[in-house]
């Protein structure tokens, strides 16, 4: 995996894995920088979601960060009158060079949103503009009381790169996803909550315990059922219901075909826990 080594010797993106639950847990690792997203630590993430999702073993994931933020959003030092040079920092390319810079962040949000397994963000402190639409891009959100949540591009004189413009409107709803991009205030985890954006707050010290607990819950269930589930509905959101139905027809053939689905049933008829291979 490529790692940023810019500030110091450990890797900007850590993947553990427990083999017995399979679930991994991909850590965001620029603590003293509040895990801003440089390029180098897009490199990174970029590789560990793709890592994760060629893993068989895998069958759920947890997103974290390390230290007192789950992400800062994108590094400020890469931006207009910073020291480093980046891919969003103006030079000589123009504005089709700047285009171009946006490869790299949409690989890693399609990474997250459209890899089969469940993602669970576990977030503490702050996701801000680029961070947060990291957040938005997984599938649960479960949170520390001190999470706090901005589309922070305002504040600084910029659009929300990072699909801030899709995801805010389906998550938050149209009017305050307009306030969000438009004011960049600030939503604590109450707020968010009550928004829909979390699942649960949790207790700072039982984050990743509570998420980590989720994921393995995920991770028992049927691999196929809830990557199919996933998928359509995703997919499902730029579909009418008749073709949505349709193609839901051809997804539960292949559930209803599966040795999942007659381990479901046994063990239903045995009343004893099924246990899911994914075939």
């Amino acid at each position: 995996m490529t790692v940023d080594r810019a500030a110091s010797d450990e890797p900007a993106v850590i993947i553990k894995r427990d083999e017995a639950t399979g679930v991994a847990t991909v850590i965001l690792n620029r603590p003293s920088q509040r895990n801003a997203l440089s390029h180098e630590m897009l490199i990174a993430l970029d590789a560990a979601i793709s890592e994760v999702a060629r893993d068989d073993g895998v069958r759920a994931i947890v997103l974290t960060g390390n230290g007192p933020a789950f992400c800062s959003g994108a590094d400020t030092r890469e931006l207009a009158g910073g020291p480093n040079d980046g891919p969003h920092k103006p030079g000589p390319g123009g504005p089709e060079a700047l285009r171009r810079g946006f490869e790299l962040p949409r690989k890693v949000i399609l990474g997250l949103f459209d890899i089969e397994k469940p993602v669970i963000a576990a977030i503490r402190g702050s996701a801000v503009g680029a961070g947060l639409d990291l957040a938005c891009a997984c599938d649960i959100r479960i949170a520390a009381p001190d999470a706090r949540f901005s589309a922070a591009y305002v504040r600084v004189g910029l659009f929300p790169g990072y699909g801030g413009v899709w995801f805010y409107p389906r998550i938050f709803g149209m009017a305050k996803a307009a306030d969000m991009m438009f004011t960049g205030d600030f939503l604590n985890a109450d707020e968010a909550l009550a928004s829909g954006f979390l699942n649960s707050v949790v207790h700072g010290d039982e984050l990743l315990e509570r998420a980590g607990a989720l994921a393995q819950r995920i991770a028992a269930g049927p691999p196929i059922a809830i990557r199919l589930a996933k998928t359509m509905m995703h997919r499902s959101l730029g579909v009418d219901l008749q073709t949505s139905l349709q193609i839901s027809a051809a997804a539960e053939s292949i559930t209803l075909s599966s040795q999942d689905h007659a381990e479901g049933m046994a063990a239903a008829r045995e009343k004893r826990a099924p246990v899911y291979r994914g075939v």
